[in-house]
C-alpha cells in the first residue's frame, strides 16, 4: 500500500511562527486563480540550477570559516565539481513569499537562498539540477489551515516536480546515477514520486540515493519498507545506494512532543523513520553542520550569532566542529535525529545555534530544528553521496 503523504498543520501552529516566517506572506483577501497550465522544462529559465550555468542559483559563494573550540578561526574553500560522475535533483521547501496559493515561476530571494543553504554545496560531488515550481506558498498554507489537512502528492506543486523529473530524465540524465534531494513540501512531493515514477520502473536503477529530509517518512513498524513506498529501503550504513535517507531534527533538550508534526505518522501500524548516515551509534555522530553566518534561516531572517567571542567572521558560511553531535531516538510520540549541542562557556565560541521557531528561548516543540535540518549535517550527507557514488561505481 503507498502512504498518502498527508502533512497537519494545526492553527496554533502557524500562529506560533506567525511573527517570524509568515509575517512577510500575508494570505490575501481573494488569492489569485493557480494557473494549472503544465511548464515548460526544456526552457531553462525555469530551473534554479543547472550543470555549469553561471549566475544560477548553484553558482554561489560558499567559503567557510571554521570556528575550532580554542575560536581559533580558518578559512575553508569549494569548488564545483564539473566532471561529478553523477547527478543531483533537489526540490526546495516551503519558503515562497509570493501571495497567492501556489507560487509564480520566478526565482525571488527566497528561493534563492534556500538553494544557498541546502543544494549548492552538492555541487562537489554531483552535478545539480533543481526545478522551480508552483509550490504551495506561505500564504498558501495560512489558506489552508482551516482545511486541516494539506496533500503535497497532488496538485499543482507535485505535476510540476513531475514534469521537471520527466524532461530531466528524457533531456539531461543519459543514463547517469542520480540522487534525490528535498526537505520538508520538497522532501513530501519526492516521497510521492519515487512511488509513481520511479519504483519498479526503469528509473530506479538510476537511483543512487533518495534523501526526504525534514518530512514523516512512514515504513511499517520493525521495518526499513512498507510505508511510503513498496521495497525502496532506508539507508542503514554508509554508501549503501538505492536506498532512502530521513529523518527530523530535534534538541535533546526540546524531544518531539504529542503533537508534533514530524515522525509520527497517522497509520498506527506504522513508524516514522531516522536513517543512517547522519547519525550512528548510542554516543551520538559528531556533525558537519554549515551556517551563514549571518544567522539568517531558510524561512526567515534569523538573528545574529556571536560564533566566536571578538572575532569577525567575514565569509558566507560557517562551521563549528565538535560542536553538535546527532543520533536517531524514538521517544513514546516519534521517531527523530536527536541534536546534542555541546556548548562550553568557558571557550571563546559560540554555545548554541539558531533553528528553532518560536520566541527566542522559547521554542515551539511539535516543530523541532526544522529550519536546519539540512544545515546540521550538510558535511556529513556530502560524505555519504561520496561514498554511495563510489558503490554505484562498482555496482
Amino acid at each position: 500500500m503507498i502512504t498518502r503523504h498527508v502533512v497537519v498543520f494545526t492553527f496554533s501552529a502557524l500562529v506560533s511562527i506567525a511573527p517570524a516566517a509568515l509575517a512577510q506572506a500575508p494570505a490575501p483577501a481573494a488569492a489569485p486563480a493557480v494557473d494549472t497550465k503544465p511548464n515548460d522544462y526544456a526552457d531553462e529559465a525555469n530551473w534554479l540550477c543547472r550543470p555549469g550555468r553561471k549566475g544560477d542559483a548553484c553558482d554561489v559563494d560558499l567559503t567557510t570559516t571554521v570556528v575550532a573550540a580554542d575560536g581559533t578561526l580558518t578559512r575553508e574553500t569549494w569548488t564545483a565539481n564539473p566532471k561529478a560522475p553523477i547527478d543531483c535533483f533537489y526540490v526546495y521547501p516551503t519558503v515562497s513569499t509570493d501571495t497567492g496559493l501556489s507560487s509564480d515561476m520566478t526565482a525571488d530571494p527566497a528561493e534563492k537562498n534556500v538553494v544557498l543553504q541546502q543544494f549548492a554545496r552538492f555541487g562537489s560531488k554531483c552535478r545539480t539540477f533543481a526545478p522551480m515550481y508552483r509550490q504551495l506558498t506561505l500564504a498558501g498554507l495560512r489558506q489552508r489551515l482551516g482545511g486541516g489537512a494539506i496533500n503535497f502528492d497532488s496538485g499543482v506543486w507535485y505535476d510540476d516536480v513531475r514534469d521537471a523529473w520527466q524532461s530531466y530524465l528524457k533531456r539531461d540524465n543519459q543514463g547517469r546515477g542520480v540522487v534525490l534531494i528535498g526537505h520538508s513540501q520538497g522532501a513530501y512531493i519526492l516521497a510521492s514520486l519515487l512511488a509513481r515514477e520511479i519504483e519498479g520502473k526503469p528509473a530506479q536503477k538510476l537511483l543512487v540515493g533518495a534523501y526526504i529530509l525534514g518530512a514523516t517518512f512512514p515504513v511499517v513498524k520493525g521495518k526499513d519498507t512498507g510505508g511510503a513506498v513498496k521495497t525502496i529501503p532506508l539507508c542503514r550504513k554508509a554508501g549503501q545506494i538505492g536506498c532512502v535517507v530521513n529523518f527530523s531534527a530535534f534538541r535533546s533538550t526540546v524531544p518531539p512532543p504529542a503533537n508534533t508534526l514530524f515522525g509520527k505518522p497517522a497509520d498506527p501500524a506504522q513508524s516514522g523513520s531516522c536513517s543512517n548516515p547522519p547519525a550512528a551509534g548510542d554516543a551520538g555522530t559528531p556533525l558537519k553542520a554549515y551556517f551563514l553566518s549571518t544567522g539568517r534561516l531558510i524561512a526567515m531572517g534569523g538573528g545574529a550569532t556571536a560564533w566566536a567571542k571578538d572575532k569577525t567572521i567575514d565569509t558566507p558560511f560557517v562551521s563549528v566542529p565538535g560542536l553538535l553531535t546527532g543520533k536517531c531516538a524514538t521517544n513514546e510520540h516519534a521517531t527523530y535525529l536527536e541534536i546534542t549541542v555541546k556548548g562550553d562557556p568557558a571557550d571563546p565560541r559560540t554555545d548554541d545555534i539558531p533553528g528553532d521557531l518560536g520566541a527566542p528561548g522559547k521554542p515551539v516543540p511539535m516543530w523541532g530544528l526544522h529550519l536546519v535540518d539540512v544545515n546540521l549535517v550538510m558535511g556529513n550527507l556530502l560524505d555519504n553521496v561520496e561514498a554511495q557514488t563510489k558503490a554505484y561505481a562498482r555496482r
